[in-house]
């Protein structure tokens, strides 16, 4: 049976570096940012996608209109990260079995590699954490979780992932 992995789409955060504007609304193939991420969410195996607002929400949702995504709150944006983390966390259903969290302004990630993470997550075979990495061996994100990491992920504090 496949596992049921839910993406984390995080999209709470301010664009304090956009000097006034919005990047997950800046237009990326002639769609808002926010939008390409998810549709690409979507696209892949998981089996649901929670997108984590928290600043300009309102917006945001607006430009998930009609999309097959569940939306959770995060009234503690301000704190970082991490409580987006643990925002997405508490809403994943109990038969969740991983997390694969996906930043929201990472348009280049594409469908293909959340399949290749998905299908590399084997907690019978120890894997748990999957992650890209690079020919240098440098990680990055998206980042998977199997479920044994909610706890730790529930921890999290500050403006770390």
């Amino acid at each position: 049976m496949a596992a049921h992995v839910a993406i984390i789409l995080l999209a709470a955060g301010a664009s304090r570096r956009m000097r006034g504007r919005d990047k997950l609304l800046e237009d990326v193939g002639k769609k808002p940012l926010l939008r390409r991420v998810a549709e690409i969410a979507l696209a892949s195996a998981a089996s649901e996608v929670i997108v984590v607002l928290g600043a300009r929400s309102d917006a945001r949702r607006d430009a998930l209109e009609g999309l097959a995504v569940r939306t959770a709150i995060n009234h503690q944006w301000q704190s970082g990260m991490s409580s987006s983390i643990q925002t997405g966390i508490e809403a994943l259903t109990n038969s969740t079995d991983a997390v694969l969290i996906l930043l929201g302004d990472m348009p280049d990630v594409g469908t293909g590699l959340i399949n290749r993470m998905i299908v590399s997550f084997d907690p019978g075979n120890g894997i748990d954490i999957v992650r890209p990495v690079s020919a240098s061996g440098s990680t990055g994100n998206p980042i998977l979780f199997g479920r044994k990491f909610f706890p730790a992920l529930r921890e999290l504090t500050g403006d770390v992932g």
